[in-house]
């Protein structure tokens, strides 16, 4: 008789640490849903977001690997306090934060994944309604409506699921995306003009940061506050490093790719440049031949719909690791309210897409660096398994309220914000930022730094290294006790 675990229809755990019972699967296992969550073509016109930058086709290849390998590394380092306490990310902050210092960072992070899920959803109706339109069939606002619909229906149905559901679906999206995206890339490579990749103009050192900044923001950095939601589940004898490896290159290895495919394009067509600010994935379109464009919009929307599912799932947990007390399946379809509104905005209102999502990236991108560099600096420094029971109780070795953690991510945060700019002005209410640039002698909002987002690399620092420094002793305590 078989002794696996049941695999349930819906999900019931919660913030609850995992049973002994219910923990399974390989470090490898990760992989799946990491790469369906990150195959998306979204990340070839992350190729058009680093050109704009103004800089080389070298340059941007260089900074594409170092970006996207790098902020997955964080993930995976994240994904170790999973294995170790068997629970979500938001709910193993505690012990750096204390039981409710870490409300902060949880909220945080809900505001982060629902955002990213808005998104997502928002590109998979847009790519919809160009592939329509590209048909000569009807793609307004009729189409838009179903395409919200189904994907909503994906999206949240999966997110009330559960990880079993999800674990499954990710492995048959990653199959069937690959597949198609590899033919996408087969049939774009003609379109690519090396003469005009290689007339590409280098760009300034701070110019090459800024791309890094986004890059890293855009990937690994929008998903280190979810990285150990999935480990959770795998016993405490997985390996360490196979965790963090599978983590990394799951999610690492498509992104690398796509982006350096994607500047391959957007530097080969200026007109295709331009495209994707308004329509980041149904501009990709253009270079291809009308009978793949049914496909392509199959692994546009599979795509799209993997990395939200992963999101909804997390932004359910967070919502519940900030305090609210409602049972997780419920608070996935409350996120998923949220998700349909925004992407209402983003398809029927919204004049263009990049501007508020760069925006975005780089906005909530400062404070969740800071609380990334806490959160890896305490998973370094710790050896010995959380203390699970007492992860719940503010009166036991983690705390209520631990305030170097969360100065740390407040000063880290004001900081960064100082140093960051709004690139493109849009929204108006975010100008405020880069109140630092000038009295720091960076050259004020309009100097060589301001579109740096210096600010995203000097908040990871400020929680990395004062975790580093100053949390060695009393997470010694936490051990001991």
């Amino acid at each position: 008789m078989s002794t696996a675990p049941e695999v349930r229809t819906v999900e019931r755990q919660g913030t609850d640490v995992i049973a002994e019972s219910d923990r399974k699967g390989r470090p490898r296992d990760l992989f799946w849903p990491w790469f369906a969550a990150n195959i998306s073509v979204l990340g070839l016109s992350y190729g058009s977001f680093v050109l704009g930058f103004g800089i080389s086709f070298w340059q941007a290849t260089i900074v594409s690997v170092i970006g996207v390998a790098f902020s997955f590394l964080l993930c995976g380092i994240v994904a170790i306090a999973g294995k170790r306490g068997s629970a979500p990310t938001m709910v193993l902050g505690r012990a750096a934060f204390g039981v409710r210092g870490n409300r902060l960072p949880a909220f945080l992070s809900w505001i982060l994944t629902v955002g990213w899920e808005t998104a997502l959803a928002s590109l998979a109706v847009l790519a919809t309604s160009t592939v329509f339109r590209e048909l000569g069939w009807d793609g307004g606002v009729l189409t838009k409506l179903v395409a919200l619909v189904v994907v909503a229906a994906l999206v949240v149905g999966a997110g009330i699921a559960g990880f079993d559901v999800i674990m499954r679906v990710q492995t048959w999206i990653t199959v069937i995306t690959a597949v198609l995206t590899i033919v996408y890339v087969v049939l774009a490579l003609p379109s690519i003009d090396l003469g005009a990749i290689g007339a590409l103009p280098s760009g300034s050192a701070q110019n090459v940061v800024g791309a890094l900044v986004l890059v890293m923001t855009g990937f690994g950095l929008g998903w280190v506050n979810a990285a150990a939601d999935y480990s959770r589940y795998l016993p405490r004898s997985a390996s360490t490093r196979g965790v963090v490896w599978w983590t990394t290159f799951g999610g690492a290895l498509a992104p690398i790719v796509l982006v350096v495919l994607g500047v391959l394009l957007a530097g080969s067509s200026k007109d295709l440049n331009a495209a994707i600010g308004a329509d980041p994935i149904g501009a990709l379109t253009t270079v291809l031949p009308v009978w793949f464009l049914i496909p392509f919009a199959l692994v546009a929307v599979l795509g799209l719909v993997g990395g939200a599912v992963l999101d909804i799932y997390s932004s359910g947990l967070a919502l519940l690791s900030a305090g609210i007390r409602i049972p997780r399946p419920v608070a996935a379809g409350v996120d998923g309210v949220f998700m349909v509104a925004g992407a209402v905005y983003v398809v029927f209102f919204a004049d263009s897409f990049i501007q508020p999502f760069q925006a975005f990236l780089v906005t909530l991108g400062v404070p969740i660096a800071a609380w990334c560099g806490v959160f890896v600096a305490d998973v370094v420094i710790r050896r010995a398994p959380y203390a699970e029971r007492e992860l719940e109780d503010r009166r036991g070795r983690y705390g209520d309220v631990r305030w170097l953690a969360v100065g740390l991510v407040v000063v880290g945060t004001a900081l960064g914000w100082g140093l960051v700019t709004n690139t493109y002005g849009v929204p108006a209410w975010l100008n405020w930022q880069g109140y630092l640039l000038e009295p720091f002698g960076l050259g004020g909002r309009t100097g060589a730094w301001a579109y740096a987002n210096l600010g995203v690399l000097v908040a990871l620092v400020v929680g990395f290294l004062g975790t580093l420094l100053f949390a060695r002793g009393s997470v010694r305590r936490q051990e001991q006790a």
